[in-house]
């Protein structure tokens, strides 16, 4: 018998324990022995659960207990997540975590404890919920040349931005449907503002690339500017607008981004709505390929980390390589990327187009029934080159990059 702790017994942790329950026969068969919960750690208790006589308040006790194989933290958050992650990997235990921001931060101290200590730190649950992608990096795309990873990597934005889209609803109506429904916290910040998907863009990059990233140095730019009315010119372009976290890696240059794009209905991740995850795989051999699923969700996200458990208990006395080194790659300046831009420009089409086409170059011009503004779309240009076009036209009142 595999002896095993969850750190963290929401909604993550429950469904780790639910997964290991209710599939507990053909798990077994897969790791070779059946897997046990010995300890559930967290502060509250839990009265009647079934969980009840496993709950410990004290980390020691895991640390300690070297019966315990593994470890896996589902807690969120960096304190005390890094410290009970770190010391459970110089205690010589496998941890699985679902943690983005753990990983984010600490993934690459975190990998080289767990190679000097022969165990695992697998994450596959940090990223895209129950959709496989880490794994998937390492191993069957192990032989390609990654040149871009695009995804819809947060739920929450994605269904707000869907209701707007289908619904018609304003970002604020979106956003208090999103909350009443728990896919948005009371503090929706973390996910309207960009950084839970900055940090798994983060990750992905490492992953492609083979290097450390610093999340912090990635250009992030939230969904809180999006309004009902640019889906209205978005719908009569045939287009939508998604949150992308985007890493493009191009002849040793990387650019990564996470920002609003508007985009046509021929892109791979057009069709990905509500509070799905679409992730997209460009390989220098391979082309595209396309990861889709629930990118949240206990069950979902629960089921990524025992997959992870699996794979930590198959290799008990083996350490698997995966990850990155600590070099630290450098991200590109955002003003260099180039993108088609959407503009809404306050006054009349048939007035101001000559005065727009100056300054932008040719434009492809939208106009909706009684509006007091228009729309152009750009050709393709730098952003540097945008922002220099722009300060010289007047009456701008949004501007959303564009792909298509």
């Amino acid at each position: 018998m595999r002896h095993i702790a969850v750190m963290g017994y929401g909604t993550i942790g429950s469904g780790v324990v639910e997964v290991l329950e209710r599939n507990k026969e053909i798990i077994a068969k897969r790791v070779g022995d059946e897997v046990d919960v010995k300890y559930v750690l967290d502060l509250r208790e839990f009265p009647g659960d079934p969980a009840e006589d496993k709950i410990v308040h004290d980390f020691s006790v895991i640390e300690k207990d070297q019966s315990v194989s593994m470890v896996i933290e589902t807690m969120g958050g960096l304190n005390p997540a890094y410290p009970f992650v770190k010391a459970s990997l110089m205690a010589g235990k496998h941890v699985a975590t679902s943690n983005k921001a753990l990983v984010a931060a600490y993934g690459t101290e975190l990998l080289e404890i767990a190679k000097e200590h022969n165990v695992n730190f697998f994450f596959e649950a940090s990223v895209g919920g129950g959709i496989p992608v880490i794994r998937p990096l390492y191993t069957s795309l192990a032989g390609e040349v990654v040149e871009e990873i695009t995804g819809i990597l947060n739920g929450t934005t994605n269904y707000i931005l869907t209701k707007m889209d289908k619904a018609g609803e304003t970002f604020e109506t979106a956003l208090r449907e999103a909350q009443e429904l728990g896919y948005a916290e009371r503090n929706p910040e973390a996910d309207v503002d960009g950084h839970d998907t900055c940090r798994k863009i983060a990750i992905l990059t490492a992953m492609a690339t083979g290097h450390e990233v610093n999340y912090e140095h990635i250009y992030t730019e939230g969904i809180t500017k999006i309004t009902d009315v640019d889906f209205r010119y978005a719908d009569a372009m045939g287009t939508s607008v998604k949150l992308f976290g985007s890493s493009r890696i191009q002849d040793g240059t990387v650019h990564a981004f996470v920002a609003p794009v508007m985009i046509g209905k021929d892109h791979p991740l057009y069709s990905v709505n509500d509070v799905y995850n679409g992730i997209l795989v460009k390989g220098n051999m391979l082309g595209t390929s396309m990861f889709y699923g629930c990118g949240a969700g206990k069950l979902p996200t629960a089921s990524a980390v025992v997959a992870d458990i699996i794979e930590a208990l198959k290799n008990q006395d083996h350490h698997v390589e995966m990850g990155w080194d600590r070099e630290n790659l450098t991200i590109s300046l955002m003003n260099s990327i180039s993108f088609r831009y959407f503009v809404r420009i306050k006054g009349i089409a048939d007035k101001r187009v000559k005065e727009v086409e100056a300054v932008f170059g040719k434009v492809e011009v939208v106009e909706l029934d009684h509006m007091d503004e228009f729309a152009v779309l750009t050709e393709t240009m730098t952003e540097e080159n945008y922002e220099i076009k722009a300060k010289k036209l007047s009456g701008i009142r949004q501007r959303i990059r564009a792909e298509f």
